[in-house]
């Protein structure tokens, strides 16, 4: 009932209508499936590196993605980087059983928090090998409660668990599961693979010139408070970027006119000679990546509202990146945080400090970018560990 009257659950419910004939067209009898669950456009993101190593070496696999969330399959239902992508089922054993029974898999790999007790119980029953990569555990989740039994005992059936920390290994430890390794997260790989892309932008070259340029990702009115404050009071010679989280009309016209400077919006390019305009809005997706890289300083959106975006895709470029104070959770924000290479900011005045203090200090700035680099570097390799793996299934 509540699909009428959101467009995400209409997308949800309607999504899930033609799975099995989806599936029955696409897979043969004959075919070899490796099977990759992903959450949302996160959790695919974090485990493409699996998939895409996965499609290399097996070609002879068919690789089937499935998803849970719209925000993931909408965007990602075209991608050349599996064979078949659809959404899964709900978690009955009615759905579980049919959909296992449809698509015969070799090997399953569920990424970072995926545990369906359906899903699950079936494949143990059916003994067919099920990773669990990326995965992050802590004190709070049921498993590790009194109450958690049942949840606890879906885990059971996982053929290894690949952990990012040790905290997560010791609390697989104490409830007895002791087939676990600390691989770290895919997702170090996947921004490691965006140095060796083509980042080059030409509207990025004439926007920005031989000026210094800040790029704001993935930002929420929160954000934006902060933001166009800063903006509109800011006497230094910069260029500002600003890529919201979401680029609806209302949305992009009230950013827009809180800002006092010159404003040129990314569908406006055509028209206008970009390299006149001071700040430039990003009212379109997929590039944000590509900007990064032009940036010098970054800010990533959502640490004063629902959640933290991706702070390893500026990261990666080793520049100092700025976020609101709602980090925790997100491991390598928190690690980064501790190690000054994040920079967490709770205030305009705050954030004006920041800025003014890597805008002038070359040391500061040149410490804060070096700490980003050498964190990804070290955190590389999880892809490898995973994949030596999976070889003796496949």
């Amino acid at each position: 009932m509540a699909a009428f009257f959101s467009p995400k659950l209409r997308l949800f419910v309607d999504g899930r209508k033609n799975v099995y004939p989806y599936l029955s067209q696409q897979l043969s009898e004959a075919s070899e499936v490796i099977w990759i669950h992903t959450a949302s456009l996160g959790e695919f993101e974090q485990g493409l590196p699996i998939i895409e190593d996965l499609k290399k070496k097996y070609p002879n696999y068919s690789i089937l993605v499935t998803f849970f969330s719209p925000s993931g399959y909408e965007v990602k239902k075209n991608t050349k980087a599996a064979d078949v992508v659809t959404y899964l089922p709900l978690d009955t054993l009615h759905n579980a059983k049919k959909f296992i029974e449809l698509v015969n898999p070799r090997l399953v790999i569920f990424v970072k928090y995926e545990i369906w007790p359906s899903y699950l119980s079936v494949l143990k029953q059916k003994n067919i090998p099920t990773l669990l990569v990326s995965a992050i555990f802590n004190q709070k989740q049921v498993f590790f409660k009194f109450y958690g039994g049942f949840l606890k005992r879906s885990l059971s059936a996982f053929t290894h668990f690949f952990v990012q920390d040790e905290a997560s290994k010791k609390l697989l430890h104490s409830i007895g599961l002791k087939n676990v390794t600390i691989s770290g997260d895919t997702r170090f790989d996947r921004v490691l693979k965006i140095l060796d892309q083509n980042n080059h932008l030409d509207f990025m070259e004439k926007f920005k010139q031989e000026q210094r340029c800040f790029v704001a990702g993935s930002t929420w009115p929160e954000d934006e408070a902060i933001l166009t404050s800063y903006i509109n009071n800011s006497k230094e010679n910069i260029k500002f970027v600003v890529a919201p989280h979401t680029i609806k009309k209302e949305v992009i016209e009230k950013l827009t006119a809180a800002i006092n400077k010159k404003v040129i919006l990314y569908s406006e390019l055509d028209t206008k000679n970009i390299s006149q305009f001071d700040v430039l809005i990003m009212d379109t997706i997929g590039l944000l990546t590509k900007v990064y890289c032009y940036a010098d300083i970054a800010y990533v959106g959502g640490g004063f509202a629902t959640g933290l975006h991706n702070t390893l895709e500026p990261a990666v470029f080793g520049i100092p990146v700025l976020i609101g104070p709602k980090y925790h959770g997100f491991k390598e924000a928190e690690d980064l945080v501790l190690q000054k290479g994040i920079i967490a900011i709770s205030s305009l005045e705050a954030f004006s400090a920041q800025m003014k203090q890597l805008l002038s200090s070359e040391a500061y700035y040149n410490s804060t970018k070096n700490i980003n680099t050498g964190y990804i570097s070290k955190n590389k390799g999880a892809t490898t560990i995973i994949m030596n793996y999976i070889k003796s299934f496949v």
